[in-house]
């Protein structure tokens, strides 16, 4: 009688069993010795190869199906296998070879038609992978796995319906199937189509529990839902699944600071700064700046999360051409946004557009968000020399569009801001790239070559903590919307404001307010009766957070008034009622401290130590009052205190603004787009003249 336990192909069985079962431990150990007894079993190393693979021992894994081939040449599964560890190990161009040699041998075997699409991927070409991934749809039609591979590379096309429908397919296959529907969320989310996308995720959570991917991405989709508290319970499970998943670490943390939710908090912020000098990647570093940090640590977060891009950059770039500028003519000029519509940074940019039509230069705007078709967005268009809807493009397709114009500077307005896409200047679509305005730091990134700035919002005792060149102005950096109409409000009551009394503004964005922001402020309505504290509204509770930490502190928490979110003109014409506005750190005021000074509203701010921090600064500074910039919080509350207990001084502080608004030249967009274009020059100029980017 054949003993099961020394029959070879007995053995085998076992070992693919124990493979099956997620114990590649014991199947290795298993096929290591049934190799010594049958050396001459060719299905033994290749059994071997799997359980190391699996294991991680990627060369221990090539040597064994090397093995196994050398026993068996003509084995499809064998090459396949191996091409599998060959990609693992980044040996991308020996993994196509073994796939190509594969399907010499069986041009119709699905799992190497399955095989090479990964690898053709892996090496950047998506229409190859898309192409190789639906031959293996043709040769095993019920092959879920090449479905679901299909979809992700018709997603990386930009083909977003046929993605869709092939994730839909494999779903159909497989009910239930985790992959299958992961990748029908990305294909519904890519649509704008959140809520389909959310309950695709959460189709995937129920058939797998476990996987800390699916909350993840529903936490994601309900926050583009503005579901912020629906979003934070996603997350927090998805890190109690995986607390390596750092990516849900860091939407916590932001998700927390949202919604003014700071129990537990500081324990959280903790971690991930920890995280951060770690190295982890997937932390936002746009959430990161909101943490109390050093320009230091911020440059490191975003130099991780730009390595990540690179990675995926990287194959693709080699395939494309690097351009230079040529000639001294007129410039092509390259700004690609998320917010060329109703939106800050195009209440930013628009005046500051139109000024440009008047200098030497040609202006390519992409947008990148979808059409709103609100006002803000026509005026836009009409700034443009060429305008282009880059809505539907993917990373890739914008960079082909970009190269196609012969942009000759690229200038990126959303860094890592939320709708950004660092992959498309991580191809390197034009010569010159440079970060500027809406991101308020280092990309970290060796695709961008300068950052623009001025001397006050990045001193030069911060250039080391910026991996781009520092490209500085002589004005402010952030230009304005001169054409903003001040209207009148309405009577105070009708805001919720009292009658008489101090009104202490911060209409900041609630992420920006903090134990310490929050303290320092109401430190200012102790010292002055009657006062009440002016603040934007926020979502699933945040108000009554806020209330009751002031109620906390010992303040009535009636003075606390909240502010809902208006039209931008009627939000405007609300300054009228503000005495002061009161800046937040250590991520300050931007674009709402400028729609503040240009209506008349005083803003009152702290100079930090990050870019993020020093924004007031430099509107103050280039406004000509840099008695608004304290230098600490003992000076920044003495400062608003004075100005509370003094009407005369509120009301001359008031003037002395109306009046260097008109003449400081802070408000002059013909003054900087002759700055701005002069710069640019400058950069071109190095360019043509064979020099690297230097700080101007």
């Amino acid at each position: 009688m054949i003993d099961p336990r020394t029959d070879p192909s007995a053995v085998l069985d076992r070992i693919a069993e124990l493979i099956g079962h997620g114990r590649p431990d014991l199947a290795a150990a298993e096929a290591a010795q049934l190799r010594t007894r049958a050396p001459r079993e060719s299905e033994a190393p290749r059994l071997h190869g799997i359980a190391l693979f699996q294991l991680g021992r990627l060369d221990e894994a090539r040597a064994a199906l090397e093995h196994a081939l050398a026993l068996a040449p003509r084995s499809i599964e064998a090459l396949c296998n191996l091409g599998s560890v060959l990609l693992a190990g980044d040996r991308i161009d020996a993994a196509l070879a073994t796939f190509e040699n594969a399907l010499q041998l069986a041009p119709q075997h699905p799992a190497a038609w399955n095989g090479l699409g990964n690898a053709r991927r892996a090496r950047g070409d998506a229409s190859g992978a898309r192409d190789a991934y639906a031959a293996a749809t043709r040769a095993q039609p019920d092959h879920v796995g090449a479905w679901c591979n299909l979809a992700a590379a018709q997603l990386a096309l930009g083909d977003l319906q046929a993605a869709e429908r092939s994730a839909r397919h494999a779903a159909t296959l497989a009910p239930g199937h985790p992959e299958a529907l992961f990748v029908l969320g990305h294909a519904l989310a890519a649509q704008h189509r959140h809520a389909e996308a959310a309950a695709a995720y959460a189709g995937g959570e129920r058939s797998a529990p476990h996987d800390a991917r699916f909350p993840y991405q529903r936490g994601l989709m309900a926050e583009e839902q503005k579901q912020l508290a629906v979003a934070a319970t996603a997350h927090a499970r998805a890190l109690v699944l995986d607390p390596a998943l750092d990516q849900a670490l860091s939407q916590l943390v932001f998700l927390h600071r949202q919604l003014c939710d700071w129990h537990g908090l500081d324990t959280l912020a903790a971690r991930l700064r920890n995280r951060v000098a770690a190295s982890a990647s997937g932390i936002s570093p746009f959430a990161f700046l909101a943490e109390d940090t050093s320009a230091t640590e911020q440059l490191h977060c975003a130099r991780t999360h730009a390595q990540a891009i690179e990675r995926q950059a990287a194959p693709l770039r080699a395939q494309r051409r690097v351009r230079k500028i040529v000639g001294d003519g007129t410039l092509r000029l390259g700004f690609v946004a998320n917010g060329f519509g109703n939106h800050p940074t195009a209440l930013l940019v628009a005046a500051l557009f139109e000024a440009l039509r008047a200098h030497d230069v040609r202006a390519h705007l992409y947008s990148t968000a979808p059409d709103d078709r609100s006002p803000m967005l026509q005026r836009l268009r009409s700034t443009a020399h060429v305008w282009h809807d880059a809505s539907a493009m993917t990373p890739a397709m914008l960079a082909d569009a970009i190269d196609s114009d012969a942009v000759d500077i690229l200038l990126d307005l959303d860094g890592y801001c939320s709708g950004a896409m660092p992959l498309a200047f991580a191809l390197r679509p034009a010569p010159l790239q440079v970060n500027w305005l809406a991101y308020p730091g280092t990309l970290g990134a060796p695709w961008m070559d300068y950052v623009i700035a001025d001397r006050s919002v990045l001193p030069e005792e911060m250039r080391a903590a910026f991996s781009e060149q520092v490209a500085w102005l002589p004005r402010c950096f952030q230009p304005s919307d001169t054409a903003r109409i001040v209207g009148t409000p309405p009577p105070r009551e009708a805001c919720g404001l009292p009658a008489q009394g101090v009104v202490y503004a911060c209409l900041n964005n609630s992420y920006k307010i903090n134990p310490a922001s929050l303290e320092r402020m109401l430190a200012v309505l102790r010292e002055i009766p009657g006062s009440v504290l002016w603040l934007l509204s926020a979502a699933d509770g945040a108000d009554q957070r806020l209330r009751d930490e002031a109620a906390r502190r010992g303040l009535d928490a009636a003075r606390l008034v909240f502010a809902p979110k208006l039209p931008h003109l009627d939000y405007l014409a609300r300054y009228r009622h503000a005495d002061l506005f009161l800046d937040c750190a250590p991520y300050g005021a931007h674009t709402t401290a400028s729609d503040a000074i240009w209506a008349g509203c005083p803003v009152l701010t702290v100079t930090g130590t990050t870019f993020a921090s020093r924004v007031a600064t430099s509107l103050n500074h280039h406004l000509g009052l840099p008695e608004l910039n304290a230098r600490d919080d003992g000076a920044f509350i003495a400062k608003a205190i004075q100005l509370g207990r003094d009407a005369v001084a509120r009301n001359a502080l008031r003037e002395q603004l109306r009046e260097r608004r008109d003449s400081s030249g802070l408000f002059d967009m013909d003054g900087y787009a002759r700055d701005f274009v002069a710069l640019l020059q400058r950069m071109a100029q190095r360019q043509r003249d064979g020099l690297a980017p230097a700080a101007l």
